[in-house]
């Protein structure tokens, strides 16, 4: 089986292709590297069974030979780079969508979409289920994130009703744990460099607004299972253990072993206040739940950024 995995060399699509290379696939990584990086993928490199293509997908893609899966995880992911690449986060949510299933259809392979949680916007509804339609300001510093994931969802289920296409849509909560950039901009990873600097740690608003944290291996067995599936509405993976942001920055000093202080900053805009997902779906589709506690999850974490940080 020959996977194609886009923004392979990311946080999640490293962990992706190592899982699926593990399970015995093919895969062809295809990063721009913009975000991603190369050494997320080093130790695949001189697999037989990996090859890596650096290219936007937000340009058309053509590959020799047969591909059983295209898996689209290419995007920019945190608001830190969106806010940095607005127009590309559009394009590879929107052009680099179409361009992927054309490459998907033309090989009679399954087409895969790495959605987001942020197609909920700040939810109204809590927990989110995929029946909630969303809570989204188009206009808004982060509608180039979550309109473009909008629209690639539209777009797979146009190809998916339209052409009979096999395709998937995972709506991914909060991930964390080892490969995921330092200077990435989200909770865990600000955390976690500031407290092993004993920097101050920065909790933004009060602290109250809550997240649901999903260890990185717990969500790609997910996402295995779920191409294994033949469903095609999507599927909220994540974990609904929720903590507010205020409890995350005294774990993360405790487990640490910092002495960095907590100072509060304003609220950016349109920071979602709660984030938990209804995990009823993936329980009953997928026989999944996420495994990892959080501290486990966070000790393996802290322990990568100690070795990056020095």
């Amino acid at each position: 089986m020959r996977a194609v995995v886009t923004g392979g060399a990311g946080f999640l699509g490293s962990h992706l292709c190592e899982r699926l290379l593990a399970d015995g696939w093919q895969i062809v990584c295809v990063d721009n590297l913009v975000t991603g990086t190369a050494a997320n993928i080093a130790p695949f490199r001189h697999h037989k069974s990996f090859e890596s293509i650096q290219h936007n997908v937000s340009e058309p893609l053509y590959l020799d030979g047969p591909v059983d899966a295209v898996l689209h995880f290419a995007s920019p992911a945190s608001p830190i780079d969106y806010a940095d690449h607005p127009i590309a986060t559009l394009k590879v949510g929107t052009l680099g969508t179409h361009n992927m299933l054309g490459l998907a259809r033309a090989k009679g392979a399954t087409f895969f979409l790495a959605s987001t949680s942020e197609v909920y916007g700040d939810p109204t509804v809590h927990p989110q289920p995929e029946t909630y339609w969303g809570n989204v300001n188009p206009v808004g510093p982060r509608a180039v994130y979550d309109e473009a994931k909008r629209a690639s969802e539209a777009f797979t289920m146009a190809y998916h009703r339209t052409h009979g296409m096999k395709t998937r849509i995972v709506r991914i909560f909060n991930t964390y744990g080892p490969r995921i950039r330092i200077d990435d901009g989200r909770a865990v990873p600000n955390f976690l460099t500031q407290a092993l600097q004993n920097q101050p740690l920065t909790v933004y608003g009060d602290g109250s607004q809550t997240r649901s944290l999903c260890y990185v291996d717990d969500l790609i067995e997910g996402i295995v299972r779920l191409l294994a599936t033949d469903y095609a509405e999507p599927v909220n993976l994540g974990t609904d253990d929720e903590v507010t942001m205020i409890q995350l920055a005294t774990r993360i000093k405790d487990l640490s072993g910092s002495s960095s202080e907590i100072v509060f900053k304003p609220l950016p805009e349109d920071d979602p206040r709660q984030r938990r997902p209804d995990l009823t779906r993936a329980r009953k589709l997928l026989d999944w739940k996420p495994r990892t506690s959080l501290e486990a999850g966070l000790v393996k974490t802290i322990a990568y950024f100690r070795e990056r940080l020095g």
